[in-house]
């Protein structure tokens, strides 16, 4: 789910309120307070909407579910945010905003391709390679390492350069390569980046990180929420394991009939909304007839602020709207990031077709 942009002159009572609200909704047992709670409250990542529903909930934890919800870990760092004078950016690109001399160096000549000095500069600061930053303000890249610097994801500068392999190389036998959770997110990053897609060296970063121990598995969710699919050939090459979410977002419907006995829950939730956003009807009928709520947000990880039609409506995707509507599915479950029911979704996108399907429902 991405998270909330603070306004320009953020105010600490109305973030107050709005912990207030989500403390009364959750009393009220309603869904989309759950799925918030589960998305950016680290105790719920697992829960189901009845285990949070029941679930001891004070308004401290209200107060952490919003910070997190702006991109904060605390709610005491999104306090002294808010009441920071010369508080910082976070509009500005992540590098900008990193006060290490050093790091901010290294990061630097990663971004100019200079390999060489790189490798002098991590030898005469040996504990960059394995530094972590810290960036508020997004839900992800929030403690990124060196590493995850070489994906430009999120981008900062739109461009890599063409040496990033073997500045890769560098930081990795600087020592980076001794932290599994840094060589995973870094190859998420890699496989979910249309700028090194776009500057041809995604499959080249691919390659390097699992050649250098990263999991292919860990990797392959992100490029198929944003339809990575050569990247995630490039894991499937790599050893990682065809699942449904991987058949159900590249439409295939044999494999997909294969795998979903051995699929749980929230893959086959993620699934649902992964053939939903990509059109394959097939496969959300399947997914359907196999007893999946069409109502139900993506699970964290994924679009989880939305439901399958909203995806199927912003891709204009009539086929599979229309499959779902038919199938109980909901037209006025608002989104949680932009409050737009699967209507609003595809006016905004300009799905005119699918809205006036949508209207029509309404309106019947």
């Amino acid at each position: 789910m991405p998270t909330l942009p603070l306004p320009a002159r953020p105010s600490l009572v109305h973030l107050r309120h709005q912990a207030k609200d989500l403390l009364r909704d959750h009393s009220a047992r309603a869904a989309s307070a759950a799925q918030r709670i589960r998305e950016f409250h680290p105790r719920y990542r697992a829960a189901s909407d009845a285990a949070i529903a029941e679930a001891p909930f004070a308004l401290a934890d209200a107060q952490l579910t919003i910070a997190r919800e702006y991109g904060f870990t605390s709610w005491p760092r999104l306090r002294a945010h808010v009441e920071n004078p010369q508080r910082p950016d976070l509009a500005r690109p992540q590098h900008e905003r990193i006060d290490d001399t050093a790091f901010r160096r290294a990061v630097d000549l990663l971004d100019a391709g200079d390999a060489a000095a790189l490798r002098d500069h991590l030898a005469a600061h040996p504990g960059v390679a394995r530094q972590r930053v810290t960036l508020e303000g997004g839900n992800y890249f929030t403690n990124p390492a060196l590493l995850e610097f070489i994906a430009e994801n999120p981008t900062r500068r739109g461009t890599l350069p063409t040496s990033i392999v073997g500045v890769a190389t560098v930081i990795l036998d600087a020592g980076a390569a001794e932290d599994a959770e840094a060589m995973n997110s870094a190859l998420d990053l890699v496989a979910s980046s249309s700028v090194a897609r776009q500057c041809g060296v995604q499959r080249a970063l691919i390659e390097l990180l699992c050649d250098r121990g990263a999991d292919p598995n860990r990797a392959v969710l992100s490029p198929l929420l944003y339809g990575e699919f050569e990247s995630v050939e490039a894991l499937l090459r790599r050893g990682a394991k065809l699942t449904l979410t991987i058949a159900a977002a590249t439409g295939s419907v044999s494999d997909a009939r294969a795998v979903l006995p051995m699929a749980d829950d929230d893959e086959r939730q993620t699934a649902l909304a992964l053939a939903a956003q990509f059109g394959h009807v097939e496969i959300v009928r399947m997914l359907l007839d196999a007893g999946e709520d069409p109502n139900r947000y993506s699970p964290v990880g994924g679009h989880s602020h939305a439901t399958p039609l909203h995806q199927a409506a912003l891709a204009g995707h009539e086929s599979v709207a229309r499959l779902l509507a038919e199938r109980g599915a909901r037209l006025d479950i608002e989104d949680l990031h932009y409050h737009a029911t699967p209507l609003g979704w595809a006016r905004y996108a300009g799905r005119d077709a699918v809205a006036a399907y949508l209207e029509s429902k309404l309106n019947a």
